[in-house]
């Protein structure tokens, strides 16, 4: 594992460019035994634990832990944190991951940028945002992503060590090369090397990813989706994509374009989608779509609130077109419960296919709440097999903005974390 040490070195460093087929070896070569792993695993999931207790977790002798134990010392990986609570005889000793050690999750969207720094448990430390477009393209928009994190690094107090970055784009990723692939809102960005890119200003591991996908592994980390196996992440943002958890793992795909569901067609005769064909959900009810449609209602007259806040504003967004539903205005209200019902009419079928345990809804969009929550239940539950929902909650996001952050910064750490 190559780390960037702070604050004396913030971020300038030269390292490897991994070469397709290894990057998971070059990521875990500082974990030696799948026992390392799976201790780094525990501490990260479950916080401190005993040698007595990783002991018993693992089903290992106390000998084995012990010497695990010590070797992850060695690599400046872990470090002791004081005594156990007495289990009766020698009292064991409390690991943790030490202190200096820090990730670094990125959440860039369409039109904002979310970076934030963790521990070795993910626990948020500091994070920083701001507006960006992202069709300004990587030579814009990756250079305030370091600006940003060289920020929050340089005000980490005492010594740290970058461990590894991840970094999710609103497009389709290829995984492996760590590149977007023909993403249609992000023109500029088709086979940048956005990995290696970054990987070389950050003198550290990276990895890169679609927008839900690590938006999904920040709830399966510390959100609602903590003990669900099976579930699906829904993001509805600017774009409108699913994250594909199945036995706990997130399912890309061959290609890494797995759940991109907000280009299935929902409408044959509708508005023109950024990927160029008609009728998308994306283009019926993505951030810009409901926005498009505020702006064309307020003008028409088709609701005075959307009108009220047009004249104040001079823009509308898809936050006004929730603000008018809360006020009762009937045709926000009808807007919502339309996008809702077709987002659910999306779900409903992917339900039957994969027969999830779990849905979480997330993204901007998602802040219209329970209005479009229970439109998106309603559908779901009616189109679907009594089976497959009897026991299948649809619930929003707890974790907001963090999702993203918290879930890049898993990502890397699911391969530091690991021995394949």
């Amino acid at each position: 594992m190559s780390d960037v040490e702070g604050p004396s070195r913030p971020g300038v460093a030269e390292v490897a460019v991994w070469q397709d087929a290894h990057v998971a070896a070059a990521l875990a070569s500082r974990v030696e035994t799948r026992t390392q792993a799976r201790i780094l695993r525990l501490l990260r999931d479950e916080g401190p634990l005993s040698r007595a207790e990783l002991a018993d977790r693992l089903r290992v002798s106390r000998t084995t832990v012990a010497a695990e134990v010590g070797r992850l010392v060695e690599l400046e990986l872990t470090e002791d944190a004081g005594p156990a609570t007495s289990r009766g005889g020698r009292r064991s000793t409390i690991l943790d991951f030490r202190t200096d050690l820090r990730f670094a999750g990125v959440d860039i969207g369409a039109t904002s940028l979310d970076v934030a720094i963790t521990d070795g448990r993910l626990r948020v430390l500091a994070k920083a945002a701001e507006e960006i477009d992202v069709r300004d393209g990587p030579e814009t928009v990756l250079p305030a992503v370091l600006r940003l994190l060289r920020d929050l690094l340089e005000a980490q107090p005492g010594p740290w060590r970058l461990a590894g970055a991840g970094i999710g784009v609103p497009g389709p990723v290829d995984f492996n090369r760590g590149v977007p692939v023909s993403p249609p809102i992000m023109p500029g960005w088709d086979g940048y090397p956005v990995r290696d890119t970054m990987a070389r200003e950050l003198g550290c591991p990276v990895l890169l990813d679609n927008d839900v996908n690590v938006m999904a592994l920040g709830e399966q980390h510390s959100g609602v989706a903590r003990a669900a196996q099976d579930f699906l992440f829904v993001k509805i943002g600017t774009g409108i994509g699913c994250g594909i958890m199945v036995g706990g793992q997130m399912y890309r795909g061959v290609n890494g374009c797995a759940g991109d569901i907000g280009h299935i067609t929902v409408e044959e005769t509708g508005p023109v989608c950024a990927c160029g064909e008609k009728g998308c959900l994306e283009a019926v009810f993505g951030g810009a779509a409901l926005a498009r449609d505020a702006l064309a209602a307020a003008k028409a007259g088709r609701s005075p609130v959307l009108s009220e806040i047009l004249e104040r504003k001079g823009a509308l967004t898809a936050a006004d077109v929730g603000a008018a539903a809360t006020r009762g205005d009937p045709c926000a209200v009808r807007m919502v419960r339309e996008g809702g019902a077709r987002v659910g009419l999306t779900l409903a079928g992917l339900v039957s296919f994969i027969n999830p345990g779990l849905i979480v809804i997330g993204g901007r969009v998602a802040n219209l709440g329970h209005l479009l929550l229970s439109e998106i239940r309603g559908v779901v539950y009616r189109r679907s097999l009594p089976l497959a929902t009897g026991n299948m909650p649809i619930v929003l996001s707890e974790l907001g903005d963090d999702a993203g952050v918290v879930g890049a910064a898993r990502m890397v750490s699911d391969a530091l974390y690991a021995l394949e």
